[in-house]
This record gives C-alpha cells, sequence and structure tokens, in this order.
C-alpha cells in the first residue's frame, strides 16, 4: 500500500472543491490546476497551491494531458484526481498517470476503455448474463444496415453513438423513414463531440425511468453497492435533480438490480467508484444501459442516506486499502434529494446564460447542503459547464426531504444570470412527481415554459436592479483603492491571493 499525501484534482469548480474538502479531513495536501478564465476561481483559492494549465478553452488546458502531468510534477503531487467529465474516463490519461509514478484516484485504464465503449460495453455484460435493451452489439456501419436492424428490433429505436454520453450523437426514430437522416445526424454530432462516429441501434423503452447504482470496488476483488440513484429528471438526456432512495423500487428489486450492478463490476475487472446505469420500465423489467466509471455529479445523495464519504473510499482504495464495508454494513438512512442549478433558462430550452453572477446568497439550515464553486460577482464562462451549484436536502422521509428542498430553493438569491431554480420547484410541487408518477419524459410531457414565465420576469428585473447596485459598489472600491478584478489578473507568477492563508498560486 502506498500512503497519499498530495493529491492533484485535475478538475475545476465544485468538484476540485469537494475533493479539497476530503484531502483537509484526512491531512492530504491539495493542488488546483486552473486556466486563464479561472486564474482568481474559488477552487483556486481554496487549494494549498495551483498551477495555470493553459488558455481558457478546455482543450487548451482542462482536456491538455502534457499540462496537467507537467503540473503534477512542479507540485510533488503523487496522486491525481480526476473529477467527473474532462480527462476522468479517458484511459490515455489513467495510463499516463501510471507511467509518470503517479496513483490515479479511478478505475484502471483496461476498465474505463471497457466501459468507455459501449459496443464493447454491451458485448461484455451480455456474456456476463446482464440484461440489456434488445439492440445491435456490434456497430452498425451504415443507414441500410441500420434499418434492417432496427426492422429486426421494432420501432420505435434509439440511434446511440458508441463513444457516446450526455445525450450526444443520439437520436429517437419512430418509423423507418426517419431512420437515414436520423442515422446520419447522429453519425456527425458524435464524430464532432467524441472523434468517433460509430453507432448502434437499441430498442426505445417507452416512458422508461433512469436508475443508477453506485458501487465501490477494490483491489483484492470485493465490490460492494451503495443503493440506487432515481435520475429520471432530464432534460436534453441530462440529469437535473435526483434523489435516493427510488420511490419506485421494493426491497427485492433493490437487491436485485444492486447484486446486477456488482455482477457488471467484477465482469470488468472495476476498482475504484463507479456506477452502473440501468432503465427500468413500466413493467420493473431493469436493463443494462452503461457504466460511468467516474464519480458522478450526483454523489452527494448517496452519501447524504449512507454516511460514507465517497471521495474518501476513494482515496483508500487507490492507495490499495481493501474496502472496510461489507454489503451488509451499508443501509439507507432516509432520503435526500439534489437539485443541480445551472446558469441556463429553462423557458429557452435550458439553452446557456452565461454572464455575471451579480447576486448569490446559498441556502443553509438544518438538512441543507450546497456544493458549489462559484461566489458572487464572478463571471460564469462561455467556456465550460454552466453549473452554479448542486443543492442537496436530507430528510427523514421523502415528504420532508422536498420539504426541506422546497425551503432551500426559496432561500436561494441569484441575480445576473437566470437559473434553473424556477424549474425546479416546478418538479418539486408537481402532483405526478410527488406520487411518483413519472419517467425521463417529464419535461417533454408535463412541463410548460408559460408556467415559469411570470418568475423569469420577476428574475430579470431583480437581475437588473443589481447589476445597478454593483455598478455603484464598483465605482466606489475604485475610488477608494481597494483591489479590483483587473488587479487580480497579473501576469507574474504569483497571484495577489498569495498572503492569503500561505497559500501559492504559480503560473
Amino acid at each position: 500500500m502506498s500512503r497519499i499525501k498530495k493529491i492533484l484534482v485535475a478538475n475545476r469548480g465544485e468538484i476540485a472543491i469537494r475533493v479539497f474538502r476530503t484531502c483537509r479531513d484526512l491531512g492530504i495536501g491539495a493542488v488546483a490546476v486552473y486556466s486563464d478564465a479561472d486564474r482568481t476561481a474559488l477552487h483556486v483559492r481554496m487549494a494549498d497551491e495551483a498551477y495555470r494549465i493553459g488558455p481558457a478553452p478546455s482543450s487548451d488546458s482542462y482536456l491538455a494531458i502534457d499540462a496537467v502531468l507537467d503540473a503534477a510534477a512542479r507540485s510533488g503531487a503523487d496522486a491525481i484526481h480526476p473529477g467527473y467529465g474532462f480527462l476522468s474516463e479517458n484511459p490515455e490519461f489513467a495510463d499516463r498517470c501510471a507511467a509518470q509514478g503517479l496513483i490515479f484516484i479511478g478505475p484502471p485504464a483496461s476498465a474505463i476503455k471497457a466501459m468507455g465503449d459501449k459496443a464493447a460495453a454491451r458485448k461484455l455484460m451480455q456474456a456476463a448474463g446482464v440484461p440489456m435493451v434488445p439492440g445491435t452489439i456490434e456497430p452498425v456501419d451504415d443507414a441500410a444496415e441500420a434499418l434492417a436492424a432496427a426492422e429486426d428490433i421494432g420501432f420505435p429505436v434509439l440511434v446511440k453513438a458508441v463513444a457516446g454520453g450526455g445525450g450526444k450523437g443520439m437520436r429517437v426514430v419512430q418509423t423507418s423513414e426517419y431512420l437515414a437522416d436520423s442515422f446520419e445526424a447522429a453519425r456527425r454530432e458524435a464524430s464532432a463531440a467524441f472523434g468517433d462516429g460509430r453507432l448502434y441501434i437499441e430498442k426505445y423503452i417507452q416512458e422508461p425511468r433512469h436508475i443508477e447504482f453506485q458501487i465501490l470496488a477494490d483491489h483484492h476483488g470485493n465490490v460492494v453497492h451503495l443503493f440506487e440513484r432515481e435520475c429520471s429528471i432530464q432534460r436534453r438526456h441530462q440529469k437535473i435533480i435526483e434523489e435516493c432512495p427510488s420511490c419506485v423500487l421494493g426491497e427485492s428489486l433493490r437487491d436485485q438490480m444492486g447484486e446486477t450492478a456488482v455482477q457488471a463490476a467484477l465482469a470488468c475487472g472495476y476498482a475504484n467508484a463507479g456506477t452502473v446505469e440501468f432503465l427500468l420500465d413500466d413493467a420493473q423489467n431493469f436493463y443494462f444501459m452503461e457504466m460511468n466509471a467516474r464519480l458522478q455529479v450526483e454523489h452527494p445523495v448517496t452519501e447524504a442516506v449512507t454516511g460514507i464519504d465517497l471521495v474518501a473510499e476513494q482515496i483508500r482504495i487507490a492507495e490499495g486499502q481493501p474496502l472496510r464495508l461489507l454489503q451488509d454494513d451499508i443501509e439507507i438512512r432516509g432520503h435526500a434529494i439534489e437539485c443541480r442549478i445551472y446558469a441556463e433558462d429553462p423557458c429557452s430550452s435550458f439553452l446557456p446564460d452565461p454572464g455575471t453572477l451579480v447576486r448569490h446568497r446559498a441556502p443553509a439550515g438544518p438538512r441543507v447542503r450546497v456544493d458549489s464553486g462559484v461566489e458572487e460577482g464572478v463571471d460564469i464562462p462561455i467556456y465550460y459547464d454552466p453549473l452554479i451549484a448542486k443543492v442537496v436536502t436530507w430528510g427523514s422521509d421523502r415528504d420532508q426531504a422536498i420539504k426541506t428542498m422546497l425551503r432551500a430553493l426559496d432561500e436561494y438569491k441569484i441575480s445576473g444570470v437566470r437559473t434553473t431554480i424556477p424549474f425546479c420547484r416546478y418538479v418539486l410541487e408537481h402532483d405526478d412527481f410527488r406520487s411518483g408518477n413519472f419517467s425521463t419524459h417529464f419535461v417533454e410531457d408535463r412541463f410548460s415554459p408559460e408556467a415559469l414565465g411570470q418568475a423569469s420576469e420577476s428574475e430579470s428585473i431583480a437581475a437588473a436592479l443589481a447589476s445597478v447596485l454593483v455598478g455603484i459598489s464598483s465605482t466606489d472600491k475604485s475610488s477608494n483603492g481597494q483591489v479590483t478584478s483587473s488587479d487580480c489578473a497579473s501576469d507574474g507568477g504569483w497571484s495577489p491571493w498569495a498572503n492569503r492563508r500561505g497559500r501559492r498560486v504559480k503560473g
């Protein structure tokens, strides 16, 4: 076993800060990396030291493997935590960390490769006896082959990217006449997003629920699951509200799905934290969808109901320690809900709404957790995911968790950008959500932008007033000679934050 002393987090924002906090708890040094757009970001100032890795575009910074590894070498870090997104599921990055003598806090590169290629993953899961949505195992080469496969499977079908994720390279096709155009459109999108235009075809499950199981696996052959997360409230095939446990799983089905998730992890030689994702149909048949070989955005709801720090477990596993938990040791206590607060306009198809966060007052109080990487006065940049924060509430039961979340959303005050707060309130107050009668089609079937019209108008007025006040305040500060944001963007190697708690920021 190798005791980790210093971790570089190859990420930004709230997930970087989340990992830093566990590092502090464990007495481990925390290293940040930053792009030019993030030079004065909160995650930079919360680290023990930080290193510039490139210009604002992620392709030149957070996705630049050489730059990240150079920062690790300069910092003397002995481990890298990739967070989620960016390089977290890049097998080349995992391999190069190992080649440089760095501990990669994630699964082996072989497992990332196996699960990152959805066609290969389907083949592996089929061999392991994991139930799957009917579909092609091998990628299809052209629209004619896709049509033949779709007619064999039966419409409607999904055309999906082999290297896909986040809804990119995916098309629902209801009838044969639309198959060819949808196939070509999905291939173009997949090629642009992932550099891989391969596609496969699977049966489209009507009104499914998206249920995922958190797993932990060590390097000694031990695997446990930490129960499920309900992730069916989505927009553009991307999650926005999650909860644990799901209100539709009985104990028998939960046990069966959990055991299948463990089986899937064993089949690919998995180690560290991961998530096995399933679709659940209205007859409560479940099907393997994919495995995410990383920590998930929504992991805090699992932490809330199990009391287990998933990042701490990731670090211990990476050190070579065996799991400290047996399956019977893990229990569900109460209920937790997460709302993702994005700088998006729900009334305009959830388009990003970047800009200056002229007001940001996060909720607090009993049973409320807020994971955020921003603060008042910063810009929500155009280069990255527009996530402002994740609000997580806990209750002794689902009803209490919902009521606490509504209180938290009422307390959350944001101006300067439009956000998903009004949409989250809409969902939580909807009768079908309260009763558990919903699927991944909730947004398209039940959400009407008109329902948020009044809230959005009020938000715009508040943003305008806040902008005026911030402008007056900024003028006063400048005339008094206080430090302004332009002063913080010096070209030197040392940051104006250098004297804050003795932390260094190197260019």
